[in-house]
């Protein structure tokens, strides 16, 4: 093989040479750049999912604070209404019933200012005139039929109790009015006797 031949084998082998390192080189450099831009997208991503991620849990914790808050302002606002209202209810019903009491008082009052008792006057009573009484086992009741004596504890010509309303208020004894039962009084309970059995 001659020098040319040898000169000629060179320059084919540094050029050769010389494309394979360009090669690789190239192939190097879009790895590492791919590698780069892979690396750069991921940072990103990351960074962005992570700023996302913040940025709804500080809405989230904002919308919550700001639901607390409203919730709160909205019970305040009811509880402080009702309490209006019913302060305004009692003073009303407060109002009202001084006003009657008043009113009442005035309309039952004579020009020297004493009461006027007459409005009492028309108020009806139940009056009831009163045997006796007698305690007897539910074996005696129950064996009662007609024609059947009871016994009362009054002895026989003994006054008879009359009662207004559940109240006694006298003593009598039975008469016979127009064929109708009556009552003629032969004691009167005195007012102070009565308030003392009311008490």
């Amino acid at each position: 093989m001659s020098d040319e031949d040898i000169s000629v084998w060179g320059d084919a082998l540094d050029e050769q040479a010389e494309a394979e390192a360009k090669s690789a080189a190239d192939d190097w450099g879009d790895a590492l750049s791919e590698q780069a831009e892979s690396e750069a997208k991921s940072a990103a991503d990351d960074w962005g999912d992570a700023l996302n991620e913040q940025a709804e849990s500080e809405a989230k914790s904002a919308a919550d604070d700001w639901g607390d808050a409203l919730n709160e302002q909205a019970e305040t606002e009811a509880k402080s209404a009702a309490d209006d209202w019913g302060d305004a209810l009692n003073e009303q019903a407060d109002t009202e019933e001084k006003m009657s009491l008043k009113s009442f008082s005035d309309q039952r009052k004579d020009s020297e200012g004493n009461v006027d008792l007459d409005v009492l006057l028309d108020i009806p009573v139940t009056l009831q005139l009163e045997i006796g009484r007698s305690q007897v086992p539910i074996r005696s009741l129950l064996s009662y039929t007609q024609g059947s004596i009871v016994e009362m504890d009054r002895m026989a010509g003994e006054p008879l109790d009359l009662l207004v309303n559940g109240t006694l208020i006298a003593h009598g004894e039975v008469v016979v009015i127009n064929d109708k039962f009556g009552v003629r009084l032969t004691d009167v309970i005195s007012p102070q006797e009565r308030i003392k059995k009311l008490k």
